[in-house]
């Protein structure tokens, strides 16, 4: 069982809380579902990392990193991830019906909701408010991934390199992760070696 670590904690440590349990996975996902509303990625971090605490910083990038390179929907795979992590396959499935669960009904609610209403230019304002709020969570979920690489000046510089290829340059997802990834691991793979030959 993980030990309890302090709030300054370095971004590399295990995580802080013990393994939560089917129900707590279950639990966590679905509120989460039902929270995240603009994008599930900043609320993640934030349950999963600063509130439940299952995963250290560092751990939540290097998973996500991993889930983003697979196909499917990130939150979906992280979901996955963390609960075949921590209990198998049922935690894999507690956590998908538990994320899945809560969206699905609210999609089906606002799906009839917003067919009555479309023309309604309120309901256009809306959205075009929740759009920007969106944004707003997906730019500070950013800063917050990028935080624990403040350490680690060459694996920012590959994500760096990733953010050009894709917001600037316009190259498709998976050719930049099949080059930028055996970089990362290979670079990831000397930082290790150095760190070892330094003890």
């Amino acid at each position: 069982m993980n030990q309890t670590l302090p709030q300054d904690a370095p971004p590399g440590a295990a995580s802080a809380s013990p393994a939560p349990t089917v129900r707590e996975l279950f639990l966590g996902f679905l509120g989460l579902g039902f929270s995240s509303f603009g994008g599930a990625l900043p609320l993640a971090r934030r349950t999963i990392v600063e509130r439940r605490r299952w995963l250290s910083a560092a751990e939540f990038t290097d998973l996500l990193g991993l889930c983003q390179f697979l196909p499917g929907g990130n939150v979906i795979n992280l979901s996955v991830a963390i609960g075949m992590r921590f209990r198998g396959w049922r935690g894999a499935l507690a956590g998908l019906l538990g994320l899945m669960a809560g969206p699905t009904l609210v999609v089906i609610a606002l799906g009839v909701l917003y067919e009555r209403t479309q023309n309604d230019p309120h309901v256009r304002h809306l959205f075009v408010g929740l759009a920007a709020a969106a944004a707003g969570l997906l730019v500070a979920m950013a800063v917050k991934i990028l935080l624990p690489l403040h350490r680690e000046p060459a694996m920012a510089f590959i994500a760096l390199l990733g953010f050009i290829a894709i917001a600037i340059l316009r190259t498709p997802l998976l050719p930049t992760m099949l080059v930028l990834t055996p970089i990362g691991i290979a670079v990831a793979a000397c930082a290790a070696r150095r760190a070892g030959g330094a003890r």
